[in-house]
């Protein structure tokens, strides 16, 4: 699995950067609903689910974490330390965040509204919806 990145439009002038991106232009859908996580305590982990429909792009935009990607077949950590960057997320994938800096906040741009019926929450259920959806 390679992981698909995003590098978004970004400037810088004396007085500070400023990052901008659009929807269906810089992130490959529309965007619905927008959250982020920080104060993450020492060793936490976050995620440990999947969506059957949803797509995510996530971005770091301050500090640092990992993003364990787990498609059912390989496993890949992405290290999200740059908020010029992003890292698409599609369904069918299992996500875990970990190793947050102290002063990380995660922000997640996701293609659909909260709905607990499109979330899986177990790992074993994951992998057979993945048999179930190649069948």
């Amino acid at each position: 699995m390679q992981p698909t990145t995003f590098d978004f439009h970004h400037r810088e002038d004396e007085i500070g950067q400023l990052v901008f991106l659009e929807e269906c232009k810089d992130v490959p859908f529309e965007v619905k609903r927008v959250y982020y996580i920080y104060g993450v305590k020492d060793g936490a982990r976050r995620g440990f689910h999947a969506h059957k429909s949803l797509e995510q792009a996530c971005i770091c935009i301050h500090g640092s974490c990992k993003v364990m990607l787990d498609d059912g077949k390989e496993r890949i950590d992405v290290v999200l330390d740059d908020p010029t960057k992003g890292l698409y997320v599609g369904n069918a994938v299992w996500r875990e965040m970990y190793d947050f800096s102290e002063d990380a906040v995660f922000l997640v741009l996701a293609s659909e509204y909260f709905d607990e019926q499109d979330y899986i929450r177990d790992y074993d259920q994951f992998l057979a919806y993945l048999k179930e959806k190649e069948a």
